[in-house]
């Protein structure tokens, strides 16, 4: 938990609030006015969200066929023109499928290489976000994906 102090004109005390109410889970706001009398002081307690990590099921859930999604990620890496950056879709869409491989594995053997395949990609669409690793990047993918899925 931590306090945040901003001064503000009066006019803007309520959405300053109501902002910062929807970036964080806010306790009281506890309001002065500055030696000048001319803004407000706004100081309030404030924890970070929770993230909301989909599981598999939920993240997956409209998600083309695997099949489909080996086509796509393969025809675009080869029609990618030479020095040009692939893009943050083709990562998240690559990063997908083979958490979802790894997902769907029988073998001891191959759900340990293909979660470690997984993994390598999820850190690389961390890295293509510039996210900080502050979570499991395979949960990272799920988010991201099904946030993009709905979006499209």
């Amino acid at each position: 938990m931590f306090e945040i102090r901003v001064i503000c004109d009066p006019d803007d005390t309520d959405r300053v609030t109501a902002v910062l109410g929807g970036a964080f889970t806010t306790g009281a706001v506890r309001q002065y006015a500055t030696r000048d009398g001319k803004r407000e002081r706004l100081y309030l307690t404030a924890d970070l969200r929770a993230e909301r990590w989909p599981t598999p099921e939920d993240a997956y859930a409209l998600a083309p066929s695997i099949i489909s999604e080996i086509g796509w990620t393969a025809r675009t890496a080869a029609d990618k023109p030479f020095g040009k950056d692939i893009g943050r879709e083709f990562w998240l869409r690559k990063a997908a499928l083979l958490d979802r491989i790894a997902l769907g594995d029988e073998s001891e053997r191959v759900r340990s290489d293909a979660a470690e395949m997984a993994t390598e990609a999820a850190r690389r669409l961390m890295d293509t976000d510039d996210t900080a690793v502050i979570c499991d990047p395979r949960a990272y993918v799920r988010q991201q994906y099904e946030w993009w899925l709905k979006q499209k």
